[in-house]
Protein backbone atom coordinates (compact mmCIF):
# COMPACT_ATOMS: atom_id res chain seq x y z
CA UNK A 1 0.00 0.00 0.00
CA UNK A 2 1.12 3.24 -0.77
CA UNK A 3 0.25 6.13 1.71
CA UNK A 4 0.47 9.99 -0.14
CA UNK A 5 0.17 13.07 1.34
CA UNK A 6 0.04 17.01 -0.13
CA UNK A 7 0.77 19.85 1.69
CA UNK A 8 1.51 23.56 0.88
CA UNK A 9 -2.07 24.65 -0.62
CA UNK A 10 -3.34 28.08 0.37
CA UNK A 11 -5.07 31.55 -0.36
CA UNK A 12 -2.68 33.63 -2.84
CA UNK A 13 -3.79 36.53 -4.80
CA UNK A 14 -3.86 36.13 -8.40
CA UNK A 15 -0.36 36.80 -10.18
CA UNK A 16 1.19 34.72 -7.03
CA UNK A 17 3.37 31.47 -6.60
CA UNK A 18 2.61 28.14 -4.56
CA UNK A 19 4.65 25.20 -4.20
CA UNK A 20 2.95 22.03 -3.60
CA UNK A 21 4.40 18.97 -2.18
CA UNK A 22 3.61 15.21 -2.37
CA UNK A 23 5.17 12.61 0.23
CA UNK A 24 4.59 9.43 -0.38
CA UNK A 25 5.28 6.76 1.75
CA UNK A 26 4.57 2.80 2.28
CA UNK A 27 5.92 -0.64 2.12
CA UNK A 28 5.66 -1.48 -1.40
CA UNK A 29 6.51 2.14 -2.91
CA UNK A 30 9.29 2.92 -5.53
CA UNK A 31 10.06 5.22 -7.90
CA UNK A 32 6.85 5.26 -10.16
CA UNK A 33 4.91 7.75 -12.64
CA UNK A 34 3.22 10.21 -10.80
CA UNK A 35 0.91 12.54 -11.45
CA UNK A 36 -1.35 16.01 -10.14
CA UNK A 37 -4.90 16.25 -10.79
CA UNK A 38 -7.27 18.77 -9.81
CA UNK A 39 -10.99 19.19 -8.96
CA UNK A 40 -12.64 22.44 -9.01
CA UNK A 41 -16.51 22.59 -7.44
CA UNK A 42 -19.02 21.29 -9.31
CA UNK A 43 -16.14 19.86 -12.20
CA UNK A 44 -15.04 16.67 -12.85
CA UNK A 45 -11.51 16.14 -11.50
CA UNK A 46 -8.68 17.31 -14.74
CA UNK A 47 -5.59 16.37 -15.48
CA UNK A 48 -2.37 19.28 -14.37
CA UNK A 49 0.84 17.33 -14.75
CA UNK A 50 2.62 14.16 -14.92
CA UNK A 51 6.44 12.78 -14.51
CA UNK A 52 7.85 9.84 -14.93
CA UNK A 53 9.78 7.51 -12.75
CA UNK A 54 13.01 9.06 -12.87
CA UNK A 55 11.79 12.44 -14.01
CA UNK A 56 13.19 12.30 -17.07
CA UNK A 57 9.78 12.27 -18.82
CA UNK A 58 7.19 15.41 -18.20
CA UNK A 59 3.89 15.97 -19.76
CA UNK A 60 1.13 18.98 -18.77
CA UNK A 61 -2.38 20.34 -19.49
CA UNK A 62 -2.17 23.31 -22.21
CA UNK A 63 -3.79 25.13 -19.11
CA UNK A 64 -0.93 25.51 -17.17
CA UNK A 65 1.77 25.16 -19.62
CA UNK A 66 4.93 27.57 -19.02
CA UNK A 67 3.59 28.43 -15.83
CA UNK A 68 3.44 25.21 -13.41
CA UNK A 69 6.66 22.84 -13.03
CA UNK A 70 6.16 19.29 -11.86
CA UNK A 71 9.33 17.75 -10.11
CA UNK A 72 10.35 14.68 -7.85
CA UNK A 73 13.16 14.03 -5.05
CA UNK A 74 12.75 9.89 -5.36
CA UNK A 75 15.60 10.27 -2.57
CA UNK A 76 12.93 11.89 -0.07
CA UNK A 77 10.24 10.29 -2.13
CA UNK A 78 8.23 13.47 -2.88
CA UNK A 79 6.90 15.13 -5.82
CA UNK A 80 6.30 18.85 -6.54
CA UNK A 81 4.17 21.65 -8.06
CA UNK A 82 5.69 24.52 -8.49
CA UNK A 83 3.14 26.88 -9.41
CA UNK A 84 3.03 30.41 -10.59
CA UNK A 85 1.52 33.35 -12.53
CA UNK A 86 -1.83 31.90 -10.65
CA UNK A 87 -5.29 33.21 -11.98
CA UNK A 88 -8.69 32.46 -10.23
CA UNK A 89 -9.21 29.18 -12.84
CA UNK A 90 -6.15 27.44 -10.71
CA UNK A 91 -8.81 27.40 -7.31
CA UNK A 92 -9.41 23.75 -7.04
CA UNK A 93 -8.27 20.76 -4.25
CA UNK A 94 -5.24 19.41 -6.09
CA UNK A 95 -4.25 15.70 -5.44
CA UNK A 96 -1.08 13.75 -6.17
CA UNK A 97 -1.33 10.15 -7.52
CA UNK A 98 0.48 7.24 -7.99
CA UNK A 99 0.88 5.15 -11.23
CA UNK A 100 2.19 1.41 -10.36
CA UNK A 101 3.29 0.60 -14.08
CA UNK A 102 3.18 2.46 -16.93
CA UNK A 103 3.98 5.68 -18.55
CA UNK A 104 3.31 9.32 -18.06
CA UNK A 105 -0.72 9.41 -18.77
CA UNK A 106 -2.69 11.87 -18.30
CA UNK A 107 -6.01 9.70 -17.86
CA UNK A 108 -6.78 9.77 -13.86
CA UNK A 109 -8.15 6.46 -13.93
CA UNK A 110 -4.84 5.10 -14.84
CA UNK A 111 -3.48 5.88 -11.68
CA UNK A 112 -3.40 3.72 -8.33
CA UNK A 113 -3.00 5.59 -5.38
CA UNK A 114 -4.62 9.16 -4.98
CA UNK A 115 -3.68 11.58 -1.88
CA UNK A 116 -6.22 13.42 0.32
CA UNK A 117 -5.97 16.64 -1.68
CA UNK A 118 -5.11 20.67 -0.78
CA UNK A 119 -6.80 23.29 -1.15
CA UNK A 120 -5.49 25.99 -3.54
CA UNK A 121 -7.89 29.26 -3.30
CA UNK A 122 -6.32 32.19 -5.82
CA UNK A 123 -8.30 35.33 -5.32
CA UNK A 124 -8.79 38.56 -7.34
Amino acid sequence: QVQLVESGGGLVQAGGSLRLSCAASGRTFSPATMGWFRQAPEKEREFVATISRIGGTTLYADSVKGRFTISRDNAKNTLYLQMNSLNLEDTAVYFCAVRRAGRTSSRPEEYDYWGQGTQVTVSS
